[in-house]
């Protein structure tokens, strides 16, 4: 079986229902806490690849830091990456991560589908 990790804030009940449905389903998720250790730039390239998204997709546009940091407007793809390594709660989450591809857990459908 194919690791499985989950991008985790336990302080997000999208992310505590999305981590114990793969608890519920007997999955050991190797937790990746990207609130207390923040992502390099390289791992969240990668991560938008596995997604297969652009980086305002992976952002919470309604944290206030995304309005203080004035990011509605920046077209900048690099400028975005780097505004979340260096505030990890612009991300959204959970992310879960099966192999080379990756959901968003909103909904936790998506999850489901991905688990297979």
């Amino acid at each position: 079986m194919q690791t499985i990790k989950i991008w985790h804030n336990p302080k997000c009940s999208k992310s505590r229902a999305s981590f114990q449905l793969l608890e519920e389903k007997g999955i050991k998720a190797e937790v990746i806490s990207y609130m207390d250790k923040a992502p390099t730039v390289s791992e969240l390239k990668s991560l938008l690849v596995m997604l297969d998204i652009e980086p305002r997709a992976l952002m919470r546009t309604k944290e206030d830091i995304y309005k203080t940091l004035n990011l509605k407007n920046e077209i900048n793809d690099e400028t975005l990456i780097l505004a979340m390594v260096e505030n990890p709660k612009l991300i959204e989450r959970p992310i879960v991560i099966k192999g080379n591809k990756a959901v968003i857990g909103r909904p936790i459908e998506k999850v489901i589908e991905l688990l297979g």
